[in-house]
């Protein structure tokens, strides 16, 4: 009798273990991807080929830079359509690897930007100068969600 008992005892966690071991072995059909930093800017009225020409100069120098030294994977703007008069109309989007390399490459980004645009002062003086022609209304980041299972 005691020897049945040691048996169902066995058999039970035999059975809870192989549950767990079941249970952590789901394959989803999905994975997590890159990271992206989207700004939401609103243009102000009649300000948008001002502001469109800073993004083509300035903008995309920066995120070029970050392109080339590895930091980011890559970057978009993206116009919408305001739904009201204080909706975003642009949004600027950069793809990182992660939120590790994302953070791991924060000083190294700052200094990288220092030599493509300059030193503090005349970064300072480029967002008074923007603050004339848009407004940053957020800024969130976003996981990409990849619909294929975790290689």
């Amino acid at each position: 009798m005691k020897h049945n008992r040691v048996l169902i005892g066995f058999l039970a966690v035999l059975i809870m273990t192989l549950s767990v071991v079941v249970f952590a072995q789901v394959n989803r059909p999905y994975r997590t991807g890159s990271v992206w930093n989207i700004g939401f800017i609103r243009m102000k009225p009649g300000m948008d080929t001002a502001y469109l020409n800073y993004i083509a100069g300035d903008w995309k120098r920066e995120q070029e830079a970050l392109k080339k030294d590895g930091q980011i994977i890559s970057y978009k703007v993206l116009q919408t359509e305001a739904h009201g008069a204080g909706d975003f109309n642009l949004m600027l989007m950069t793809e990182y690897k992660n939120l590790a390399t994302m953070e791991a490459n924060e000083a190294k980004a700052d200094s990288l930007l220092q030599t493509v645009i300059g030193d503090d002062a005349k970064q300072r003086q480029g967002y008074k100068d923007r603050l004339e022609i848009r407004e940053v209304l957020q800024d969130r980041l976003a996981r990409e969600i990849v619909l294929e299972p975790k290689r």
